[in-house]
């Protein structure tokens, strides 16, 4: 229960793995897919393009509904996706979101406390939740036997959360613990995935703490938790995903058997979470006195969602960040040596450039050795931008962009059993209304030409619209005589 994604490199936190960029035991992947498709002649017939079985509907309640049977396993995954994360939490509960995240595995009308993760785990399946920008998610796998088990269970809390007074103090203190353990007590903690949005962004809800202040978290109120939990926990405000071996006549049965009596919430309008251009360079200083090493993240604004930009977006990410031939390796490892290694990408590390829906920034973050100096550093970065920004790309280097973007999709999709597959029919349900979608966008990073590559570089990745955070470890403290 970690605000996080499902599958991970290199980080675990609170049961779940987060995920940072293309872990090494996919390089040689990337690299072999990437050496196949530019080993035969440029008029090959383009590779086949993903199909995903989409069911699609809606129950009276409002309960989004997406369906995509898999019987390659026998195995089925769920994720209830809620449209309530970081960003429009209430003001002066920061780390509200994530809070409640963890109150929905305390029990419910027919389930006692932490009965729910018992009744998964001695089914033989695994589960977690996660808060993210834009929602908070469940996802469970299972036997596919034990389907009828899960919507049931899942139902239950949705409808009938057991909020007390004895359930809301427990979790204020492991969220408060969490912190303590997770940001405020560990090396580069929040940095810089708390640190840059607040550094970036001028709309409070895009900028504040959302992992939350330990103020803000002991200060909830039970009548708060109960309202938030009527407002955003509803059907209405809820995607529903299956994917595996189910049938889908018999899917719709469940569903309907178990959330179609739930009832839709009143929902608030959304707030305004836009971002006004940011003209002029950010900088910030942020002391560390338990960082071993300096580092430097730098934050670009994003282009909105689903614009040709975006797209080429994504692209720019894969040439800039991804694999041992992105253009920041080149220049930072292997040509000036200044770092070993560089990490960052879109919505990193919470997620990735899908399963997002309100402003994002592309981030880069690299630690050095303190003999260097950090302008040296972010000098080697620009110079490795530079060539997207003077002149269009070459079609190869384009080309291998597309290789290495789908081959780092198709492993997520291919993730535990579905739950790639879940996080994006989920995502594209509750922000699009369409997550048949999830055979069609590729298309969208197919019709990124150099041009709009190069177009899209010089309006976001221009210095103006950067952030710079340099973490600075604190002096080490002075020797008893």
């Amino acid at each position: 229960m970690y605000p996080n994604v499902l599958i991970a490199k290199d980080h675990k936190a609170g049961g779940t793995l987060f995920k940072t960029k293309a872990p090494d035991r996919r390089r040689a992947l990337i690299a072999i897919v990437a050496a196949l498709a530019f080993s035969f002649p440029l008029a090959a017939a383009p590779p086949e393009k993903l199909k995903i079985p989409v069911e699609y509907y809606k129950l009276p309640n409002g309960l989004r509904v997406v369906l995509s049977p898999d019987h390659t396993a026998p195995t089925v995954a769920v994720g209830v996706y809620y449209r309530i994360g970081f960003r429009i939490e209430p003001r002066d509960r920061t780390g509200f979101a994530h809070l409640f995240e963890h109150m929905m595995f305390q029990g419910s009308t027919n389930l006692g406390k932490m009965e729910f993760i018992k009744l998964i785990q001695s089914n033989g399946g695994m589960l977690n939740g996660s808060t993210r920008f834009d929602f908070t998610n469940f996802y469970e796998m299972l036997p596919a036997n034990e389907l009828e088990t899960i919507l049931w269970a899942e139902a239950d809390r949705m409808g009938g959360l057991a909020v007390n007074q004895d359930n809301l103090k427990n979790q204020q203190g492991v969220v408060a613990n969490e912190v303590k353990v997770r940001v405020l007590n560990l090396p580069y903690g929040g940095f810089p995935w708390i640190d840059l949005p607040m550094a970036a962004n001028s709309n409070w809800y895009n900028a504040h703490n959302f992992y939350g202040d330990l103020t803000d978290i002991e200060a909830a109120k039970l009548d708060e938790v109960e309202k938030f939990h009527a407002t955003y926990y509803a059907p209405n405000n809820a995607a529903l995903a299956i994917v595996g071996d189910f049938e889908p006549a018999e899917a719709r049965k469940l569903v309907e058997k178990y959330f179609g009596g739930l009832r839709p919430a009143d929902l608030p309008p959304q707030p305004d979470l836009t971002e006004p251009r940011q003209e002029s360079e950010k900088r910030t200083v942020k002391k560390d006195p338990l960082a071993p090493r300096p580092a430097i993240a730098i934050g670009y604004h994003m282009p909105d969602r689903n614009t040709p930009e975006y797209y080429a977006m994504g692209l720019i990410e894969q040439i800039l960040l991804e694999g041992d031939d992105s253009l920041f390796y080149k220049e930072l490892v292997q040509k000036r040596g200044l770092t070993d290694t560089i990490s960052g990408g879109i919505n990193y590390p919470l997620g990735n450039m899908y399963d997002y829906n309100g402003p994002m920034l592309l981030t880069a973050d690299v630690r050095y050795d303190a003999a260097t100096k950090p302008d040296v550093v972010l000098a080697a970065m620009d110079a490795a931008i530079e060539p997207l920004r003077s002149k269009p790309i070459d079609k190869e280097l384009l080309g291998r962009s597309r290789v290495k973007l789908r081959s780092n999709l198709y492993d997520w999709m291919g993730e535990i059993g579905g739950l790639g597959v879940v996080d994006l029919l989920a995502s594209f349900a509750l922000f699009d209304d369409d997550p048949a979608r999830i055979n069609s966008f590729e298309s969208h990073f197919d019709a990124v030409t150099p041009e709009l590559l190069q177009k899209t570089a010089q309006e976001y990745l221009r210095p103006g619209n950067r952030t710079v955070i340099y973490l600075q470890p604190a002096p080490a403290p002075a020797a008893k005589q």
